[in-house]
């Protein structure tokens, strides 16, 4: 564990450099320990990848004492006691089709696969949360079926449509609302990822797990979805 300035009032709490599934759980445990502490001076805090966000009350800390709390909490993580079989498991339905998965079969094509094929891949995966960002809701999920991995697109589109579900590399995730990006899209959702009414901003969260539900174009409409 490694802790560096971020700001006058933040700092960045690291568990390693790469990307892997016993730095992820590092970085729960860690989250769920500070949470748990219902310290007010610990303004905001935000897990990543491979690190932990940590926005702290000036007022209260200086940088040293706050690496002095930081270090004492921190310091027995064991990530054996995240419980991997997650009762938080959230499922969303999709409906797959190349009239809203914009690169469904040109992935299928990549892939040397059929687009079934991708479908069953891709919706048969419990994926872990790794990160929540780049817009509310948004979470990237991993890892997918190695035999899907595709780049991202060359160029991005100005515009994918919310609900959009999307593969990018190792990773997949699902558009909270109207964006710009540069994933490949499979399909689209009708599933709410972003709700303001929610303390976390979302039904996901760091420590959800998501499975994804083919559904058919007929049962996507009748839950509200959109083409």
């Amino acid at each position: 564990m490694n802790i560096e300035i971020a700001s006058v009032d933040s700092v960045i709490i690291y568990f390693g450099d790469t990307i892997t599934k016993e730095n992820s759980l590092k970085v729960k445990a860690a989250y769920k320990i500070l949470k748990e502490l219902n310290n007010s001076a610990l303004i905001e805090i935000v897990p990543s990848y491979v690190s932990v966000l940590l926005t702290y009350d000036t007022f209260k800390y200086n940088y040293k004492e706050i690496k002095e709390l930081l270090e004492k909490e921190l310091k027995d993580i064991k990530i054996s006691s995240i419980n991997e079989e997650s009762k938080n498991i959230v499922t969303i339905d999709v409906y797959y089709d190349k009239e809203v998965g914009f690169d469904l079969e040109e992935v299928a094509k990549k892939s040397n696969l059929s687009v079934d094929e991708v479908i069953a891949l891709h919706s048969s995966k419990l994926y872990d949360v790794y990160a929540i960002g780049f817009l509310p809701g948004f979470a990237y999920l991993a890892s997918v079926d190695e035999r899907l991995k595709t780049s991202r697109l060359e160029t991005p589109r100005k515009k994918i449509p919310k609900g959009s579900v999307a593969i990018a590399d190792t990773q997949t995730a699902v558009y909270p609302k109207d964006s710009p990006g540069g994933w490949n899209i499979l399909g689209r959702t009708a599933f709410k990822l972003f709700d303001k009414s929610l303390e976390t901003l979302s039904l996901i969260t760091i420590d959800s797990k998501v499975k994804f539900n083919p559904i058919t174009k007929e049962q996507f409409l009748s839950q509200g979805g959109e083409l």
